[in-house]
């Protein structure tokens, strides 16, 4: 657990939550951990109903929990609808905060920027474009690039080694983590006749919505013509690729070492599993869910979930004899066709032959 002093009445957090309080309410809570490991200073949740079990047994302070569990806890419990929602709202309160922001002097900025004096923190060895804009409340760690023309709207976090290319628009309250990429280059060329590559140079950029979290080492690329667009409320892990004028609707969701191709557009409050591929040019209606490791090839234009690939791991012996299998399905199923087709015409003969002779 991370070193935090941070610490909080039973009262104030079941104010804050505007949940039911049972128990202590001047009961001290200092951090957040497992319910099966958390201390007497520690504050834990019952979510998944296989770790019920640690209810009776637990020594945490105080537990988040539904009401049809609140009777099983021996411990102090605030009464959630949600509780791992309620959990979310509250690791809010023991992030770790910096308590004087400072712009310093190892920063590099440069002409005509417009940055706010409220709130915001520049580390060290930052370097910083011309005619930014960076709004109030808006930290940036060590070792990021921002290029020209970029706007950073307020509250926003941007974690340290991240690159954002020129003319990229960056919302409120977003958390941006290490090694991100925003408006490199799409990937667009044109053959020659001798086979050889002329670069399509990418004139569009990359605008995020509020409220975004993009996750480390992940790249979006800025658009051709127009913008990629990532709206409000998008949430990106890890390692994921982006394409150029890709654009991705509000509340979306997308799990680790997922790509989307260029011109693909994501509709609102839809749920990505991770290491999904998508196809470019096509579009995914909103409420949809790829279950892990899924391909998506065709526009889906109906919400649901959908799932594409192996079934699981086999064997690789089995695993073998199946992929060559597969290659036959097509001739398979055409034999199986003209059976099924021969039998019918048996039947009907035979029927009326039985039909006859009665």
């Amino acid at each position: 657990m991370k070193n935090n002093k941070t610490e909080y009445s039973l009262r104030f957090l079941s104010e804050y939550l505007d949940a039911e309080l049972i128990g202590d309410s001047q009961k001290i809570i200092k951090g957040i951990a497992p319910i099966d490991t958390a201390n007497e200073s520690q504050l834990s949740f019952i979510h998944n109903p296989k770790y019920i079990k640690y209810l009776k047994e637990t020594k945490a302070g105080a537990v988040l929990l539904s009401k049809k569990h609140a009777d099983s806890s021996t411990t102090n419990c605030i009464v959630v609808e949600d509780p791992y929602l309620a959990y979310a709202r509250l690791t809010n309160l023991f992030v770790e905060k910096k308590i004087k922001p400072t712009i310093s002097d190892k920063a590099v900025i440069g002409n005509n920027c417009n940055i706010s004096k409220i709130n915001v923190d520049i580390s060290a060895n930052v370097v910083i474009g011309d005619n930014v804009t960076i709004e109030e409340n808006v930290t940036i760690k060590s070792s990021v690039t921002i290029g020209n023309n970029v706007t950073i709207k307020s509250g926003t976090l941007i974690n340290s080694n991240t690159s954002i290319y020129d003319n990229v628009q960056v919302g409120s309250n977003c958390i941006i983590h290490s090694g991100v990429v925003l408006g490199a280059d799409g990937f667009g060329f044109a053959k020659r006749k001798d086979g050889s590559w002329s670069k399509i140079h990418q004139l569009g950029s990359v605008c995020i919505g509020n409220d975004v979290e993009i996750g480390a080492n992940t790249t979006i690329d800025c658009g051709a013509l127009l913008d990629t667009i990532i709206n409000d409320g998008v949430k990106l892990d890890n390692q994921i690729q982006i394409g150029h004028n890709v654009e991705i609707g509000k509340n979306t969701i997308m799990a680790g070492c997922s790509a989307v191709a260029g011109s693909t557009k994501i509709g609102a409050n839809c749920a990505i599993g991770g290491f999904s591929v998508i196809a470019g040019h096509i579009s995914i209606c909103d409420n949809v869910m790829i279950t892990g490791g899924s391909g998506v090839a065709n526009t889906i234009n109906e919400p649901g979930i959908y799932s594409s690939g192996a079934s699981g791991v086999v064997p690789n012996s089995i695993w073998r004899k199946n992929v060559v299998r597969y290659k036959s399905l097509d001739q398979m199923f055409k034999r199986l066709k003209k059976l099924e087709s021969q039998m019918e015409e048996f039947t009907t003969t035979d029927n009326k032959e039985l039909e006859n002779a009665s």
